[in-house]
């Protein structure tokens, strides 16, 4: 797999684990992130040391000029994204009636639309190369919705209609899309969570792991996955 990959959200978490994943598969991977430089520079570092290529490639996904400035470069010949794993999103809990305007505009204008404003200017590329593989991380939460979370399920639902919206537009160009739903993964947003009441709620008892998330997206960036698209794959250990 020699293709060039933008993954968003790419400093820690899920994101570094899918950008290791997909420069194992021999990827150029180009590391999005917006705040988090120390972060994002590990992750480049390790996927050096690994033998892969890495590419640092600082924006706001919630910004759309932004956005577009630094995917410019990267939208023409040899350097054109082939793959492109929507993953940046921001939590912003509270019980809906206290849920503040920000909080809500923040939650949905980094997930819904940074999905936009990073695969629009994306898309024609790929259309027409005639291959392309879209990937967006959604959630479990924006499947069955989740107590005090609306603006994140809302945010991660949107982000599965779009996914199969886009699907059959594009599926006739061989450029495939489709989405992850992570159910309880062990990431730093589970930190101040007791482990021992949450998989007391999974069938495995266990939390997943960022990389076998990784995995799930590597086969579906790969021409494994060529005949698979529009769809929501859940990877929850069973609690759905």
């Amino acid at each position: 797999m020699k293709h060039v990959a933008l993954v968003t959200g790419a400093s820690r978490g899920i994101g570094a684990a899918i950008a290791r994943e997909l420069a194992a598969a021999g990827c150029h991977v180009l590391c999005n992130y917006r705040s988090d430089e120390r972060g994002a520079n590990e992750v480049k570092d390790g996927i050096v040391a690994a033998g892969g290529e890495a590419t640092l490639l600082p924006f706001d996904v919630s910004d759309a000029a932004e956005t577009g400035a630094a995917l410019a470069f990267w939208c023409e010949g040899d350097r054109a994204i082939d793959v492109v794993v929507n993953n940046a999103g921001v939590v912003k809990d509270a019980p809906f009636p206290t849920l503040a305007l920000e909080d809500w505009e923040r939650v949905t204008r980094t997930t819904l639309d940074g999905f936009f404003n990073v695969t629009r200017p994306l898309v024609m590329p790929m259309v027409r190369r005639r291959w392309g593989r879209i990937v967006n991380i959604s959630s479990l939460a924006g499947l069955v919705g989740n107590r005090g979370q609306a603006a994140y399920s809302a945010a991660k639902a949107g982000l599965i209609g779009a996914t199969r919206s886009l699907a059959k537009e594009v599926a006739k160009r061989n450029v495939t899309v489709n989405a992850v739903a992570p159910g309880l993964i062990d990431t730093d947003m589970l930190k101040q969570i007791p482990v021992d009441d949450l998989t007391k709620m999974i069938p495995m008892r266990r939390l997943g792991l960022p990389s076998e998330v990784a995995k799930l997206v590597r086969f579906l960036a790969s021409d494994d996955a060529a005949y698979i698209t529009g769809q929501v794959i859940t990877i929850d250990g069973g609690l759905a």
